[in-house]
């Protein structure tokens, strides 16, 4: 029986980025180099919440205990943030 999609939990990271953003590109493969759970991706453009908190800051992963984990970060950074998660 396949597994029903709203029985899944959400991702508990999300990453923070915009249209067009080198550094945002940069990050996904840092986040692939880490293998990193899954995420979310939050569009901060068209929000202008978001866009206040976020424009000059992204990309920024975040996780579902509030923390964040500004940019530039690399695998290693991206592994400890998770592991302080997970623990």
């Amino acid at each position: 029986m396949p597994r029903n999609a709203l029985s899944q939990p959400s991702p508990t990271l999300q990453l923070f980025q915009r249209d067009h953003c080198p550094l945002c590109d940069q990050a996904l493969d840092v986040l692939a180099q880490a293998r990193a759970p899954d995420f979310e991706t939050v569009w901060i453009d068209d929000d202008q919440a978001l866009e206040a908190r976020y424009g000059i800051r992204v990309p920024v992963l975040r996780a579902a205990d509030g923390r964040e984990l500004d940019w530039p970060f690399d695998a290693a950074a991206v592994r400890t943030f998770i592991g302080a998660s997970a623990g």
